[in-house]
């Protein structure tokens, strides 16, 4: 199946709602949530006049950003999920059937006021978008949050070299992701890291230290944030994905 027809499929579809705004599973908090938290942190007396969420999803990490942001602009490739981002943030609710099992699914209903969330809609807005050919309108951000991305990206290095046209001097780019690279995603020769190099293990963070190093500089170590996903009643994704702060430098 080829990536765009994956993220347009409703069974997908109803299982980022609930990886959104769902239930939280074997123990682990909600993704969106703590990646939202986990910049805004690092922003850290930073200007939070707007940010930008690229793979956005269903948007839970935009609104989580909005708490604090004066707007942010929610981005992602699946017509279908900005379709459910725009429908929160309307109706302030969304509904969805959940897979249980084969053909069984259980209906649910969730809304941004369960989440403390009601009060962010009027600073999000919500587009459809390729991370690798933005829009020049895109632009002038305190923060870029890169959530779970660059490893489903046709060509990465397309928006890694060149984000930091769309960042204010000083301002941030949060990246997290689980390097989990995929020739139906991303062809071999476009994978940031994850190969051998020279005789040598080349990893996605050093590739991502090669790629950023003209415009950006590592802020800290990178962490690790885990995420559950729940394909249906009795299968799980559980997941790592590594956290990195990278600050825009002069240049």
């Amino acid at each position: 199946m080829q990536q765009h027809a994956f993220y347009e499929d409703n069974t997908t579809l109803a299982q980022y709602l609930e990886f959104n705004y769902g239930e939280q599973w074997h123990g682990e908090p909600n993704f969106p949530k703590e990646l939202a938290d986990a910049a805004l942190d690092a922003m850290d007396g930073r200007p939070l006049g707007r940010a930008l969420d690229i793979g956005c999803a269903c948007g839970r990490s935009s609104f989580e950003l909005a708490r604090k942001f004066d707007h942010v602009d929610g981005i992602d490739f699946s017509a279908n999920f900005i379709r459910k981002c725009r429908e929160m943030a309307a109706d302030k609710q969304v509904c969805y059937a959940r897979p249980e099992e084969g053909e069984l699914v259980s209906y649910h209903e969730r809304t941004l006021a369960s989440l403390g969330l009601e009060q962010t809609t009027e600073r999000v807005a919500f587009h459809e978008g390729d991370a690798c050919a933005l829009d020049p309108s895109f632009a002038g951000y305190d923060l870029i949050l890169a959530g779970n991305l660059i490893d489903r990206l046709y060509k990465p290095a397309d928006f890694l070299t060149t984000v930091h046209e769309r960042i204010n001097e000083g301002g941030l780019l949060a990246i997290a992701s689980p390097y989990t690279w995929m020739e139906e995603y991303t062809p071999k020769a476009s994978w940031v890291g994850g190969f051998m190099k020279d005789g040598k293990e080349y990893t996605t963070l050093d590739g991502l230290k090669d790629m950023l190093a003209p415009h950006f500089r590592l802020l800290g170590e990178p962490r690790s944030l885990p995420f559950v996903i729940r394909e249906t009643r009795n299968k799980f994704q559980h997941s790592f994905s590594e956290f990195s702060v990278w600050q825009k430098v002069s240049t």
